[in-house]
């Protein structure tokens, strides 16, 4: 890779520095590469809160062992964990890890890396406001970090940060607040330059049914945060305002708080927040999951060598799940006494979103019908991606039903339905890709034995951690209990799940070890590949060089010939043909 700065024909200008090069880049892919380490060291960051927050739950009043020395006595007193540092710790680690890691990592680092060259475009339409994203979503990291650092600590009130009790809380949660803002900016930011770039940039002769799977799924996701982030924007400038300003637009009248009505004006609605945050919050499922859901695509037409059983029955899919994702917000509502006829129309459009996940998902399975499976270790990420996105789907169903949700409503149930989706589910689809695309960004593969433990490792211990949740929901455990449900007689039969789930937890940390061993050794020592070391069809591997040229990703602009996924064509010599074979 030169140091030198290429336009679109390919003519070299004055040679850059390493800050322009690597920190304050233009580039698509410097940039994705920014995102996707950003992200993973958040994602760390996140995993360790919740490696805390299990041994409260496995151990309640037990000093933390090894580590309980680093925090103050305000949050653990001779290492023992306070109420109030545990429910930061649950507010922060829902946080980060949806806002700060999984969502950066499935559409800025892969989104930015990939769809321009899968699409034949140069780089993103806009490049500096690209730069803007990513810089952006860092403020927004950091600020979200420090509030551990101030009085009283970070926010307290949840990842969903409901009012009234997140518009009295502590400074932790202003802070909270001013990082939602830059990191909705930076998603809004980014949307605008993926449907520009894959709307105007496409290079000749990719047509939108000639478009990757990876990259129409990125498509619909720009949709998403375009429409969904703005209201969660204003709802957390108006929460600001409530905290600092003084306005009540989510404080009631009358606000009882230690004994003394509170002095506000009142006259707000706490549910309006809850109506903003959700009209959000379950478009973002889907930010997370079709991501998730065009990496598995992706690497399971290679693997099969066929193409994606049902493609453009999979694209109408997911464009009617965009679709469908912001009309089902309030079915997390149904408890707020909305009434029946409002419920039932949430009901219903729930049970209709789930049709087109179902038609995904059985796109995939279907894929793998008749065919001679490589077993990669992307492979197996995908493949382990279909049974646990399907659990977490299922689980959901009654969740979707006010009869059923009214008792299972903030259990350890909604735990477990959520994290399958996104941690089973979401984050072994993202390893996938990660191991899939190394070769690309690095020009070397990661080592396979170390992947496919890591694979064993992270696939048994995940389960390990969130199967044991749904019993402890049916049997009426709340979450967000700083005992783990230890104070009720009615959880006693099921109390024993903690530990056994809090040991999962760690050996899980542990499964990471040879990942992140693998992952930079192979940056430097892995095993050097050729430019299409999976044999693929897309155009990120058959028409750049790898890693592809700064500044412009193709010697010579391609042109599309052919659909995505034509493996194993009756009469061909090879069992694949690129997109831009004649």
């Amino acid at each position: 890779m030169t140091n030198t700065e290429h336009d679109v024909s390919g003519h070299a200008h004055h040679e850059l520095s390493f800050i322009r090069k690597w920190i304050f880049s233009t580039d698509h892919k410097v940039i994705g590469i920014q995102y996707g380490l950003t992200a993973l060291l958040f994602l760390l960051f996140g995993f360790g809160l919740m490696l805390l927050m299990r041994w409260q739950l496995a151990y309640p009043g037990d000093p933390v062992p090894l580590i309980g020395w680093l925090f103050s006595d305000e949050q653990m007193p001779g290492g023992v964990m306070l109420p109030e540092f545990y429910n930061q710790l649950g507010a922060m680690h829902g946080t980060i890890m949806v806002f700060l890691g999984v969502v950066p990592l499935a559409v800025g680092a892969f989104g930015n890396y990939i769809v321009p060259l899968q699409i034949g475009a140069p780089d993103m339409a806009f490049p500096k406001l690209n730069m803007a994203s990513y810089w952006a979503y860092f403020l927004g990291g950091v600020v979200m970090l420090a509030s551990f650092l101030v009085p009283a600590g970070a926010a307290k009130a949840g990842w969903t940060s409901y009012p009234p009790l997140a518009d009295i809380e502590t400074m932790g949660q202003t802070m909270w607040l001013f990082g939602m803002v830059f990191l909705i900016t930076s998603s809004l930011l980014g949307a605008i330059n993926f449907l520009t770039t894959i709307i105007q940039l496409r290079t000749e002769g990719m047509t939108y049914m000639r478009m990757p799977f990876f990259t129409w799924v990125q498509f619909v996701t720009a949709f998403l945060l375009l429409l969904a982030f703005p209201p969660l924007e204003a709802a957390s400038v108006l929460q600001l305002f409530d905290r600092l300003v003084g306005t009540s637009f989510f404080l009631p009248s009358g606000l009882v708080v230690s004994g003394e009505v509170l002095d506000v004006s009142g006259g707000g609605s706490p549910l309006l927040w809850q109506h903003l945050f959700w009209f959000l919050a379950h478009p973002e499922v889907y930010v997370l999951i079709l991501p998730a859901m065009g990496i598995v695509g992706e690497i399971i037409a290679n693997n099969t060598r066929k193409p994606l059983w049902g493609y453009k029955l999979m694209i109408y899919s997911i464009i009617f799940l965009g679709f469908m994702s912001f009309i089902v917000w309030a079915h997390h509502m149904f408890i707020t006494g909305m009434g029946t006829a409002l419920s039932a129309f949430f009901q219903i459009t729930t049970m209709i979103i789930s049709v087109p996940s179902v038609v995904l998902l059985s796109g995939l399975f279907l894929s793998l019908w008749g065919s001679s499976l490589r077993f990669t270790t992307p492979m197996l990420f995908a493949l382990a991606f279909l049974p646990m996105f399907g659990i977490g789907g299922l689980t959901g169903l009654p969740l979707g039903l006010a009869p059923t949700d009214i008792p299972l409503h903030d259990t350890m149930y909604i735990i477990g339905h959520f994290h399958y989706l996104v941690a089973p589910g979401t984050i072994l689809a993202l390893f996938g890709g990660i191991y899939y695309w190394f070769p690309k960004v690095t020009g070397r593969r990661m080592n396979d034995v170390l992947g496919k433990i890591h694979f064993w490792g992270t696939f048994i211990f995940m389960n390990g951690i969130f199967m044991p949740m749904f019993i402890q929901g049916l049997a009426g455990v709340s979450r967000r209990l700083y005992d783990g449900g230890a104070t009720y007689e009615f959880a006693s039969n099921v109390i024993h799940y903690n530990e056994f789930m809090s040991i999962s937890a760690w050996l899980l940390a542990v499964a990471q070890l040879p990942f992140i061993f693998n992952f930079f050794w192979s940056i430097w020592k892995g095993k050097e590949t050729n430019e299409n070391p999976w044999e693929a069809t897309t155009l990120e591997w058959t028409a750049t060089p790898t890693p592809p040229i700064p500044h412009g990703n193709f010697a010579t602009t391609p042109i599309v010939y052919r659909d995505p996924y034509e493996y194993s064509v009756p009469g061909e010599e090879t069992d694949f043909l690129p997109q831009n074979q004649p």
